[in-house]
């Protein structure tokens, strides 16, 4: 059986869980929203926006871990509002254009912050 490697939030060590937790080659990543992670702030522009920036703190915690966006086999999208789901799925498709993970998506959920979506994923490690 493989241990579990736990990786705390980058210079936000109060946050009660972990950016990421492997378990052999398997990376699974915390939900990631459009934060601006050195304020914490969303970043303005609505569910596109925050997509986008979901997006690239999603590829930084990866690479930050030994993965990448490509190695990413399952993610979970959560939105306050489904109906911004084409919104986000054209943003969404700009990050996966070689290979597609599995995903569900789930709307008119109430999320941190106001935020407009959360994205969760879990990868293999390159």
């Amino acid at each position: 059986m493989s241990k579990a490697e736990y990786f705390p939030m980058p210079g936000n060590s109060k946050l009660p869980f972990s950016e990421a937790v492997r378990v052999g080659d398997t990376l699974y990543l915390a939900g990631a929203m459009g934060f601006d992670m050195s304020t914490m702030t969303l970043v303005p522009g609505g569910v596109e926006a925050e997509t986008r920036k979901a997006l690239e703190n999603i590829a930084g915690t990866l690479a930050r871990h030994g993965s990448s966006l490509d190695h990413v086999v399952k993610a979970t999208v959560f939105l306050a509002d489904m109906s911004e789901w084409e919104t986000m799925n054209a943003v969404y498709a700009t990050y996966f254009t070689k290979n597609l993970p599995a995903r569900s998506a789930f709307g008119g959920v109430a999320l941190a912050r106001g935020g407009r979506v959360e994205i969760e994923c879990i990868a293999t490690v390159a």
